[in-house]
């Protein structure tokens, strides 16, 4: 088919909180959004972007479901015969103390690391077409091994989703590095501490406030980063 005429971004878990926001702060630059999330509840939040006037659509995507990401590609080529971003926003913390259950570490990295890995995989051939492809990682500073190391994380530093976060903050570098002669760039972001349902009311940051690391990693220039680890515009230590 003939490419769409505008950029296309995939986002996933975007049916509510960080992800639909950055589907809308996108949908706002002039891209075509999908977002993708399970069991077909992406559905009215994207109706609800179109009704604020984006060109939104919806995907069913359980990131830890291998036929869902087999249709990928398909579904892109065939809709819009083109993909130029995409934001692996969708993750878990299923583990709130000191203690986790190797089940409970296994389904983590499902969601965490091993989910946005394979769709990154699965897109890449799109996202090489692509006149400037955009990978974003949504990492969190918990990802951090300085941070942590440093007692940053408080009783946030729990085994399972930290180091899923360290592990999805070293996919993003050796896949930087794996693109380094492509017009690729692949960035892991850093949201802060946001009111989100993992975030909790009492975090500082309101969810338009802790999008805007992700779309900016989106619609880097030609001439920024590749392989970095930023909040807003500062970079992080891994």
């Amino acid at each position: 088919m003939e490419k769409h005429p505008q950029q296309v971004a995939l986002i996933t878990g975007a049916n509510k909180g960080l992800g639909l926001e950055i589907a809308r702060q996108l949908g706002q630059q002039g891209l075509t959004v999908v977002l993708g999330a399970r069991q077909g509840k992406a559905a009215a939040p994207a109706a609800a972007l179109r009704a604020e006037g984006l060109d939104a659509h919806d995907v069913e995507l359980d990131v830890t479901s291998a036929q869902d990401i087999a249709t990928l590609p398909t579904f892109f080529e065939t809709q819009f015969g083109r993909l130029d971003v995409l934001v692996n926003n969708a993750g878990v913390q299923l583990d709130n103390g000191p203690d986790v259950s190797p089940d409970t570490l296994r389904q983590t990295y499902e969601a965490n690391v091993i989910g946005p890995y394979a769709i990154t995989q699965a897109l890449l051939p799109l996202l090489r077409q692509a006149p400037a492809g955009r990978i974003v990682n949504q990492s969190s500073i918990l990802g951090s091994l300085t941070a942590i190391s440093q007692g940053q994380g408080g009783s946030w530093a729990t085994p399972g989703y930290t180091s899923s976060k360290a592990a999805l903050n070293m996919l993003t570098v050796v896949l930087a590095q794996h693109l380094a002669d492509t017009p690729i760039k692949v960035n892991a972001a850093h949201p802060g501490w946001v009111k989100t349902d993992l975030g909790g009311d009492n975090a500082p940051l309101d969810v338009a406030e802790g999008a805007q690391t992700a779309v900016r990693l989106a619609l880097l220039p030609a001439d920024g980063p590749t392989g970095g680890y930023f909040h807003d515009t500062e970079r992080l230590p891994w």
